[in-house]
């Protein structure tokens, strides 16, 4: 019972994979958000501050693999069927990755001379989760089968790699309007570990082979690390949900691991209707120094178990007394080194690039339909997202439509390939209802008559006060 838990906990877990990729968002000009994808995008508005705690939420789940709904559907087929078929059918590179994000407080302003304000100034504070695990598949055989049926297979220790973190970010924006035909940008980032957990680089194996002494022999050849920090100091005795959500808080300003990191990005204008943008987030790091506690296993072991296999009848030994000798062999066995050593994390870099034509051109002199006063109300576009992850960089690939519907009404659609779905259908919407800005975006919009079922996920909102759009 305790080994299908342990199976059922890791499937569970690769049903719940999502991408920080935000295709809808990016490129959307009109949002002032969108220049947290892209520092050197096109500025639309001449200021702007977020409402704040509702100026950005976002939150994405889904899986490169099987979903919740291929476990428990109401099929009339049997449940260990369905698990013993998800684990078998995942690889060792499928993955699941939670990503939220909810935006404190932002703002920004343009500014330069009085004849004409070239720059704009952006900053802000927001929280992010952020969680990525690759499917443990031998990990997962090992304990569905057992070894009994495993004689001489060898099993890959590196399998289990995960990290998570929950930070916040502080940053600072700059965006030049060099000419009529190219716009830089760069973003300064202060970084805050709240939490962070990781063992990325294990290696090591594990076989059972016949024994001598007893039935079988374990042998373990393993070099595995679990680096955690601002995780021990909320692990003690007297520690609450109450105290450890305050405590939470309170890192968000003042905790001391901290890091730096920037962005830059650039949007170039190559004709009146040719446009191509491209950025780079997130290249930075965090030193973890406080509430640091390392676990190291590394060498050879052999178990060879506790000898009589099974208590006899009459020997006096309970089978608690059985299972608590196992444990003291293991704890004997496998030295765990406890260490305070500090670390460094290398933030994952973000790669966002597109390529983007306008079209369908206003006749009426006040259009601002589209990234500034281009005066097109309709373009289309090609975005290629990458971003670095422990075992292999993810990519997608997206094209898109955009339309000015009304007055201060704008819509995007996404069709995304990535590595959870070949037909992310997304939609996207801006509104603006006097100063006040709406956007609303979701992806994968057809999966939602039975989200249970969907490989991803993705729904992000906010709201803003926008000041008057920029005439230059």
């Amino acid at each position: 019972m305790v080994i299908r838990k342990f199976c059922v906990f890791f499937i569970l877990i690769s049903c719940l994979a999502s991408s920080q990729n935000k295709q809808l968002l990016y490129g959307f000009s009109e949002i002032p958000q969108s220049l947290l994808l892209n520092p050197g995008g096109k500025v639309t508005n001449m200021g702007y501050f977020g409402v704040p705690l509702l100026s950005q939420i976002h939150i994405n789940a889904g899986t490169s693999g099987a979903t919740i709904y291929n476990l428990f559907a109401n099929d009339g087929l049997d449940f260990n069927l369905k698990l013993e078929k998800a684990i078998y059918n995942m690889q060792a590179n499928d993955f699941f990755i939670i990503n939220q994000q909810l935006e404190i407080f932002s703002g920004g302003f343009a500014f330069g001379n009085r004849f004409e304000k070239d720059k704009y100034l952006s900053f802000g504070l927001y929280q992010e989760l952020d969680v990525i695990a690759y499917f443990p598949k031998d990990y997962a055989i090992l304990a569905y089968e057992g070894n009994q049926t495993n004689i001489n297979r060898v099993f890959n220790a590196s399998h289990l790699n995960a990290r998570a973190e929950l930070i916040s970010v502080l940053h600072v924006g700059v965006n030049k309007k060099v000419n009529k035909e190219l716009t830089i940008g760069f973003r300064g980032k202060l970084y805050s570990s709240l939490l962070d957990i990781n063992s990325t680089n294990n290696k090591g194996s594990f076989v059972t082979v016949d024994g001598t002494n007893n039935f079988y022999n374990h042998m373990f050849n393993l070099d595995l690390e679990v680096r955690t920090s601002g995780i021990a100091s909320l692990n003690n005795d007297g520690a609450t949900s109450e105290s450890t959500i305050k405590d939470l808080r309170k890192r968000i300003f003042f905790w001391p691991n901290l890091g730096l990191g920037v962005d830059v990005g650039f949007t170039y204008q190559l004709t009146d209707q040719w446009m191509v943008d491209g950025s780079l987030q997130d290249i930075g790091f965090i030193s973890h120094s406080k509430d640091v506690k390392n676990y190291k296993v590394s060498g050879n072991y052999v178990f060879e178990g506790v000898n009589p296999l099974f208590p006899e009848t009459g020997a006096g030994q309970t089978a608690e007394d059985y299972w608590n000798a196992i444990e003291d062999e293991f704890n004997d066995l496998f030295k765990v080194d406890t260490t305070n050593t500090k670390y460094t994390t290398w933030r994952p870099v973000k790669l966002n690039a597109s390529l983007n034509y306008a079209f369908g051109k206003k006749k009426y002199k006040d259009c601002d339909c589209l990234r500034g006063k281009s005066g097109y109300q309709n373009a289309i576009g090609l975005q290629l997202y990458g971003i670095k992850r422990p075992k292999q960089s993810q990519m997608a690939l997206t094209t898109y439509y955009f339309r000015k519907v009304l007055n201060g009404l704008q819509t995007k659609v996404t069709y995304t390939i990535d590595s959870f779905s070949y037909y992310n259908v997304g939609l996207g919407l801006s509104a603006n209802f006097g100063m006040v800005n709406f956007y609303i975006m979701a992806d994968n919009i057809f999966e939602y008559k039975n989200i249970y079922d969907a490989q991803s996920v993705s729904l992000q909102l906010g709201f803003n006060v926008l000041f008057k759009k920029d005439e230059n």
